[in-house]
């Protein structure tokens, strides 16, 4: 839902900042295009970035934790057992728990259980970086098409009201799917929305005027 918000209210902003300027729609949607896929690399690299410098701190953790192991097995079993009396579990339970446990499979019982570190959450960077690109690419695509069925000399307020309304309507399915108030997230990610529109509407007529 963020990448799709984010490639919506970008790519119109965009898109109603060249239209102010006064350009033709071929040019305007050639500037969309444009947005969109430098959006779509820019939310891809950088997500890339991020998940990788976090895929990278996980095997660091993991390699210091494969070094402990080795070397004083008996005290990463009592920082096990540790672990899960702090949970609630009885010292003999949470001991003998922690000996089955890491008889099995030391590192993955830390990894999961000291660092935080499982199948499900650990760091894919490249799945990452495609998903981000995807879900802006397919925010960013909505504008586009509004471009390209607007009506001759209505470019920006047919814009602008179909990007509104499709911020507010993935506004209320995140908010719903979340269980968080949907009044409140529409109204947010709508009058944001409209706040970057005018805004960048503004600059374009300016400096549509003064050239």
């Amino acid at each position: 839902m963020l990448g799709a918000n984010d490639g919506i209210i970008s790519t119109a902003s965009l898109i109603v900042g060249v239209a102010a300027a006064a350009a033709t729609q071929n040019g305007v949607l050639i500037a969309g295009v444009a947005g969109l896929v430098a959006g779509a690399l820019s939310m891809a690299a950088g997500e890339y970035v991020s998940v990788s410098s976090q895929s990278d701190s996980e095997q660091a953790d993991l390699s210091r934790e494969r070094r402990e192991l080795s070397e004083n097995g008996e005290f990463e079993l009592d920082e096990l057992a540790e672990i899960y009396v702090k949970r609630g579990v009885d010292q003999p339970l949470a001991r003998q728990v922690a000996v089955q446990l890491m008889a099995k499979d030391a590192l993955g019982a830390h990894a999961r259980d000291e660092l935080g570190i499982s199948e499900i959450t650990t760091a894919r960077p490249v799945q990452a970086a495609l998903t981000s690109a995807a879900s802006f690419s397919v925010g960013a695509a909505m504008p586009l098409l509004m471009v390209v069925v607007s009506p001759p000399g209505a470019l920006i307020p047919f814009l602008s009201a179909a990007s509104l309304g499709f911020l507010a309507l993935l506004g209320a399915i995140g908010a719903r799917t979340g269980g968080a108030n949907v009044l409140r997230a529409t109204a947010r990610v709508t009058f944001w929305g409209a706040l970057a529109m005018a805004l960048t509407a503004g600059i374009g007529k300016l400096f549509g005027t003064i050239v």
